[in-house]
């Protein structure tokens, strides 16, 4: 008799509509369907998939807990910035290749083909799209991919819960980064071209919050935003 495929804590509706997802590009078309938006909340996927919007942090958590549906384990990268906020993806593997899916405010920072063969591969392809509003490259540091299951046993229910998940931001900004660029190379970095930063702004919101429309990564002043 075949074992019955878990759950998650979702109802029978919510898991017919994460399941019609079928493939990572779908989780994604997902999100690029969904308004971006600029509230300052760290909403678990059930909450992303009822309101139907999201922003960066949100959005990759959602696409996870998306793909743990689907078969895959649910991990996050967080791509580390100075002088700027950093940017949180889902990634997955296929056929030995990683990929990626994220919702962003910026049109360069969101999905990526299972093509890179390591995980600084994954990353670098960011690094040329991934610039403040004084267009400077700010991309520095990735973080080891975490694995969301980890939290099945501290924070039950995560995937469903009603409240916000900020322990979620809060252990990607405490785990180790590791850099991308000696500082030499990163002080002589060229700013981005106008017509670059011009594409990147493609549907940018701006609502609700100053014209970077980033959401806090953590509650504490010191904590970093999401793109």
């Amino acid at each position: 008799m075949p074992r019955a495929r878990p759950t998650f804590g979702f109802t029978p509706r919510e898991l017919r509509t994460l399941r019609a997802l079928k493939t990572p590009v779908g989780v994604q078309r997902a999100l690029d369907a969904m308004p971006y938006h600029n509230r300052d909340t760290a909403w678990s996927p059930r909450r992303v998939l009822r309101q139907w919007t999201a922003h960066c942090l949100e959005g990759a958590i959602f696409a996870a807990a998306a793909l743990r549906v689907l078969g895959f384990p649910p991990l996050l990268l967080d791509l580390e910035a100075e002088q700027d906020t950093d940017h949180v993806v889902a990634v997955y593997r296929l056929r030995g290749h990683w990929g990626a899916i994220a919702k962003s405010n910026y049109s360069g920072l969101r999905y990526r083909e299972p093509i890179y063969r390591t995980l600084r591969e994954l990353a670098m392809s960011y690094f040329d799209d991934y610039w403040n509003l004084r267009g400077e490259r700010t991309m520095r540091r990735y973080s080891r991919p975490v694995n969301l299951g980890r939290f099945d046993r501290a924070q039950p229910g995560w995937m469903t819960t009603e409240r916000d998940v900020w322990f979620i931001a809060e252990h990607l900004c405490d785990i180790p980064h590791t850099r991308l660029l000696p500082p030499a190379i990163a002080r002589h970095l060229t700013r981005t071209d106008p017509r670059s930063f011009a594409a990147g702004l493609v549907g940018h919101s701006t609502k609700g919050r100053a014209s970077r429309g980033y959401l806090p990564y953590r509650k504490q002043s010191a904590m970093k935003d999401t793109r």
